[in-house]
């Protein structure tokens, strides 16, 4: 580092200072010319830094390290291209609440607005979908900068936060001092709920009889699995969850009535639909969970729970609205919630559960729902699921037994290519936990690359790939809505996965048969080593 006294740095070193003042371990990234002082920084540092092969990737590897964690996760980029690539992963991350630091560098200051080599205004595309960004113009700043870039990331409704810093900046010197912390005037998130409507809240569930509960992301971000399963069983009220709420409580947790929506199970939307009062907490009530809000708002009465106002009312009236903290707020109201019982309530929503069909064989295909069933029940209870995005997701949400794993996928902006990078995350934040990537013929080729990144950096990831050749969900919408006229969702001119697995020395196998899926998913445990294993399933097996 180039100081000149014990505190007097150039900035470039200081960015790295920042990084570990805040406790971080790995970082993901890929250089370029313009964030190159801050590598250079970064190479006698005592950060794991993990090379990606695409840009994108950097920021959905940050994305499963954070949700691990749940703390900030960092990922870096050069300017131009390099910051570009990020927004996709920006917006996956800032929809789904994912607390992120992204770090990208730019071209020199007295060149901005000049359309230079490599300058993009990264600030300006990606406002739509960061918590905050800073274009960082004063040296000096540096450390408030990054101090307040993980506050605002880490806090209320996390989400990520941009730092832009041009080269110049990275290689001026000033004189580091790091903040103890930060009072930020105008960002003042809400913990706390409100005594009052706590009180309002406790009336309402206990004047209902049929009662509800909605999980969503937000019990993960403040770590209330333990308290909403506690509410559960106190008061007697059957679980429902979105698709970012799966594994808010085990999946064969007896009150746990599955996912909602579009593409969740019968039993679930039937409690939403035939509830008197519907308890949401920490979920943004989005169409593919709730496809008619209007009607279910005149019939039903809502409790609405979240750390971020704006979502309260969005989407949906709310007769109770509860600002604050799940963890806090949860731990409030067990304080005074009395025990109850709703047998009545209950037994009509267990009358309604309905099992996926597993015995449904394909002579040369693998039932997706059985082999998916087979494969949670073979792991680790504590084991991670990534699913990426098209029936390959579906398959999971509704056939993957959480028991007291995690399962993470990209729900809000649905985002293909999510899920090997995501493991790569994941893997990494928690190495003794057994993560499994699942992903469709088509997904998997938008991330293919990053199996160097697996082999380069031993991180052991377990990745399963759904081929149907098909894109399945769109063959579906095309079928059904469009007089099946068929048109470019045929995957023909695809790898052999087997093969291309082989070529970056992965040990892998396909199975097109029930009969010997549980050989090859011991096979697939009990590598050491990252694995892909290639099932075929019918191009014509539904989603549900």
């Amino acid at each position: 580092m180039n100081k000149m006294t014990e505190n007097r740095m150039d900035v470039s070193s200081a960015m790295v200072k920042c990084l570990e003042k805040e406790g971080i371990k790995v970082v993901f990234g890929y250089p370029g010319a313009a964030i190159c002082p801050f590598y250079d920084a970064l190479y006698s540092a005592d950060i794991r830094h993990i090379l990606v092969r695409h840009e994108q990737n950097a920021g959905h590897a940050a994305n499963g390290y954070a949700r691990m964690t749940g703390k900030p996760a960092v990922c870096i980029a050069t300017s131009g291209p390099g910051a570009t690539n990020l927004i996709t992963a920006i917006a996956t991350a800032y929809m789904d609440s994912i607390p992120m630091v992204v770090i990208t560098g730019q071209v020199r200051s007295e060149l901005i607005g000049r359309d230079v080599f490599q300058e993009a205004d990264i600030t300006g595309a990606s406002e739509p979908f960061v918590k905050h960004s800073y274009l960082v113009k004063d040296a000096n700043e540096i450390p408030e900068i990054f101090k307040r870039a993980f506050y605002i990331a880490g806090t209320g409704r996390p989400g990520p936060v941009l730092i832009d810093v041009p080269i110049d900046i990275q290689q001026t010197e000033i004189d580091f001092h790091y903040p103890d912390s930060v009072d930020i005037r105008s960002y003042k998130p809400s913990s706390k709920g409100h005594p009052l409507q706590i009180k309002r809240v406790i009336e309402a569930i206990i004047a209902a009889e049929r009662p509800v509960i909605c999980a969503g992301g937000g019990v993960f971000a403040s770590d209330a699995r333990d308290l909403i399963k506690q509410l559960s069983e106190t008061a007697d009220i059957p679980i429902v969850t979105t698709m970012m709420g799966i594994g808010a409580v085990p999946s064969e947790y007896p009150l746990n009535f599955g996912m909602v929506g579009m593409h969740g199970s019968s039993a679930a939307n039937i409690a939403i639909n035939r509830s008197d009062l519907m308890i949401i907490i920490g979920a943004r009530v989005g169409d593919r969970a709730v496809a008619t809000p209007g009607v279910l708002e005149k019939r039903t009465r809502i409790i609405h729970i979240d750390i971020d106002p704006a979502e309260i009312g969005k989407n949906l009236d709310v007769a109770i609205p509860l600002v604050g903290d799940a963890n806090i707020i949860l731990s409030q109201m067990l304080k005074k919630i009395p025990k109850m019982d709703h047998g009545s309530w209950i037994n009509t929503l267990n009358e309604k559960r309905r099992k996926i069909d597993t015995s449904i064989t394909e002579e040369g295909y693998i039932n997706p729902h059985a082999f998916i069933r087979m494969l949670s029940d073979s792991l680790d209870e504590d084991a991670v699921c990534v699913a990426d995005v098209g029936q390959n997701q579906i398959w999971a949400a509704t056939s993957y037994n959480v028991r007291k794993g995690r399962f993470l996928t990209s729900g809000g902006m649905g985002t293909m290519g999510y899920s090997v990078p995501c493991a790569i995350g994941a893997k990494t934040a928690s190495p003794n936990t057994e993560v499994v990537a699942i992903c469709g013929d088509g997904s998997f080729q938008m991330q293919m690359m990053e199996l160097a990144t697996a082999c380069q950096h031993d991180i052991p990831i377990k990745i399963i790939v759904m081929s149907n050749n098909r894109l399945g969900m769109v063959r579906e919408v095309q079928t059904r809505q469009y007089g099946d006229r068929l048109c470019n969702i045929f995957l023909d001119g695809s790898p052999d996965f087997i093969k291309l697995a082989d070529s970056y020395g992965i040990k892998a196998r396909r199975v097109d048969s029930i009969d010997n899926a549980q050989e090859a998913i011991d096979e697939l445990i009990s590598s050491k080593e990252p694995y892909l294993l290639e099932c075929i399933v019918d191009p014509t097996h539904p989603t549900l």
